[in-house]
C-alpha cells in the first residue's frame, strides 16, 4: 500500500517542484480529511490528539517526496493554533478554530 501511494506522492512533489506551485492540493486534501486539526479540540472539530501525532504526520508528509517545503506548507495550522486553543476565549476559539480545521481560513505568524 505505501509503495503506490509514494509513487502518488512523488510525483505530486516533483510537478510542483519542477513549476514552483504551492501545494494548494495539500493543505485541500488535509483539511478535507480532518488532519489540519490533528492536536485541536475534539469539540471544536480537531482530533484531539498531541504535538507528537502531529510531529510524525508532518515527518510523514515530509519523507513523501515534498521534504520539508512540503510539511512547512501546513505546519503553521497545526502549531500556530495552539496558543488559540490554550489561551483564546471561548468565543474566540469557536470563531477561528472550526474554520481553520476545515481548511476555510489559513494560519499564518509573524516573527
Amino acid at each position: 500500500m505505501q509503495e503506490p501511494s509514494t509513487k502518488l506522492f512523488q510525483k505530486y512533489w516533483a510537478e510542483h517542484d519542477e513549476t514552483g506551485e504551492y501545494p494548494y492540493g495539500l493543505h485541500t486534501a488535509l483539511a478535507k480529511d480532518g488532519w489540519l486539526g490533528i492536536a485541536l479540540p475534539e469539540d471544536l472539530g480537531g482530533a484531539g490528539l498531541g504535538i507528537s501525532e502531529a510531529t510524525m504526520m508532518l515527518q510523514t508528509i515530509s519523507q513523501s517526496g515534498a521534504g520539508m517545503a512540503g510539511a512547512q506548507s501546513i505546519h503553521a495550522n497545526v502549531y500556530a493554533t495552539q496558543p488559540v486553543a490554550k489561551f483564546a476565549t471561548q468565543e474566540q476559539r469557536q470563531k477561528m478554530l472550526p474554520k481553520l480545521i476545515s481548511g476555510q481560513w489559513r494560519t499564518c505568524f509573524g516573527v
